[in-house]
Formats: C-alpha cells, sequence, structure tokens
C-alpha cells in the first residue's frame, strides 16, 4: 500500500523504523524505553514494525574502555561484537512488560546484493512479525570490511523496507526535521513535505559526521529517503524523541512522498541498488 501522506502512517501494515547510533547509545539508552513504547503501540494499531537500530559499536566502546570510535577495523569488529550482544538485550529487557520477544537480524550488503541471501532473510523477516516478534536489524559489523567504513545504517533501511515490501520508512535522528541549510544557522528552513522527483540541487542537509560515536547525516537520510520513495514507499524523517508522534502519523518531520509506481519506474532492480553498503 503506497501511502499519500504522513497522517496514513497510523494505518500502514508495515514499517520500518531506522534509529541512530547518537539516539540510543551512551546516555541517550535512555529514549529505548520510549521508542519500544511507540513501536507497542504501532502494534495494538494492527502495524507490523521491523526496527533497524545502529548503535552496535558505540554501545560496545565503554565496556572495552574506548573513550572515542575506533578507526582500525579490528577493534571496531571487537566494539561491535560486544555492543550488538548488550544492544539488543537493552531492547528487550524495554520489550519484556509487553510480552514481545525481539529477534537479532544481522545483514551485509552482499545479503541483499545476492538473491538466495535476499530471499532467505525477507523469509525469516516474514515470519518473525507472523509471530509478533520485533526483528531488529543492523549491519553485521562484525564481519563486515569494507561496508563498516559506511557505518550509518540509513541506506541499509530503505534496502530492507524494499526487500519486505514496507508501506513506510521512519528515519529516527537528533533532528526534527530536514532543513533547507544545518538548523543551527540563519535562515535555515524547515522542509516539511518533498515530493518525489523534487530537485534537492542547492540544499545544505549538513555535515557527514555528525558526532563521534555514528556517522552520517541529513545528507544520507534525504539519498536513503529518495532510495526507498523511489520503490513507492512514503518516508519520514524526525527525531527519536517524535518517534510516539510519528507512528501516529503527527504532523511531525519532513515528508518524502513515495513515487506513483503505476506512471514512474523505479530506480533500479535490489541487487545493484545494495552495491555500496549500507
Amino acid at each position: 500500500m503506497s501511502l499519500a501522506s504522513r497522517a496514513e502512517l497510523a494505518g500502514a501494515r508495515r514499517i520500518v523504523v531506522k534509529v541512530g547510533s547518537s539516539s540510543i547509545s551512551g546516555s541517550a539508552k535512555r529514549r529505548i524505553p520510549a521508542l519500544v513504547q511507540a513501536v507497542v503501540d504501532a502494534y495494538e494499531r494492527g502495524s507490523e514494525v521491523l526496527l533497524v537500530s545502529s548503535g552496535a559499536i558505540a554501545t560496545g566502546m565503554p565496556f572495552l574502555e574506548l573513550d572515542s570510535r575506533p578507526t582500525d577495523l579490528a577493534t571496531q569488529q571487537a566494539a561491535a561484537a560486544v555492543g550488538q550482544n548488550v544492544l539488543v538485550y537493552r531492547y528487550q529487557e524495554a520489550l519484556r512488560p509487553f510480552d514481545i520477544t525481539a529477534a537479532q537480524v544481522l545483514l551485509t550488503s552482499h545479503d541483499l546484493a545476492d538473491a538466495t541471501h535476499r530471499s532467505n532473510a525477507r523469509r525469516a523477516i516474514d515470519r518473525l512479525l507472523g509471530l509478533r516478534v520485533l526483528p531488529i536489524v543492523n549491519e553485521n559489523d562484525t564481519v563486515a570490511t569494507h561496508e563498516i567504513r559506511f557505518g550509518d545504517n540509513d541506506r541499509l533501511a530503505a534496502l530492507v523496507a524494499r526487500m519486505v515490501g514496507a508501506d513506510a520508512l521512519v528515519l529516527l535522528s537528533d533532528v526534527d526535521s530536514l532543513y533547507t541549510r544545518p538548523p543551527s544557522e540563519p535562515g535555515a528552513e524547515r522542509l516539511d513535505t518533498i515530493e518525489f522527483g523534487s530537485d534537492l540541487a542547492g540544499l545544505e542537509f549538513g555535515a557527514t559526521v555528525v558526532n563521534s560515536v555514528g556517522t552520517g547525516g541529513a545528507a544520507t537520510k534525504a539519498s536513503a529517503a529518495r532510495l526507498a520513495a523511489a520503490a513507492g514507499i512514503g518516508v519520514l524523517v524526525t527525531s527519536a524523541d517524535l518517534a510516539a508522534s510519528a507512528l501516529r502519523g503527527d504532523d511531525v518531520g519532513t515528508w518524502f512522498a513515495p513515487a506513483d509506481l503505476e506512471s514512474v519506474a523505479t530506480t533500479g532492480p535490489l541487487d545493484t541498488l545494495a552495491e555500496g553498503g549500507a
């Protein structure tokens, strides 16, 4: 089902929600219960929800006594191995009062590029959702090599949304909306709705590195949103603090209207789009 507006999110059949490292790691781990509550509320409205969660490396850093994000691949992999376990545990603890189980699904770009792997992942996720289990997807940073350098899962979330046939993708970060330039600068204007095919040339979405534990930023979200929208998936970009409002269909964030697939061709097969990492 293609959503005509953000207001229809409350009745979406299947939603992919992506949350960034800085929103749920370190002291921000306090947001996890509220995020889980928003997901549970969506469940009770009849939606299936799939969570794409960054944060494995950032969550593992304190356990390895690291003060900043490691730069060498081996330590990144070690931090991810430790942090992924703790991250899923935190989600499970927040889900426990609702009698909902979390499932860990780790993917690489190769899994999305390979038709057999992609089919297996789709089948497993479909079954988990059918069992009212919350799939928590992350890039498999422990075995990733090239992919790990991308560090942000916005693109992965868009590809997963396409893979599972989601109606909507919600990208959560630390900023309430996308702006014409970094919101701290004079003259920055909030972007309410971006129609499919709009020319975004000249818009300054902000820096690539947004903090010490995660990478990415508004520009990667805009790119991922357009990737999902090209497959007929409506995309909302907003802050993690507004997750409940976003999933209720409230007037928050920046809405990327989906393509009309009856008149606009998609941007290409999923295996091609998966190349280049998340």
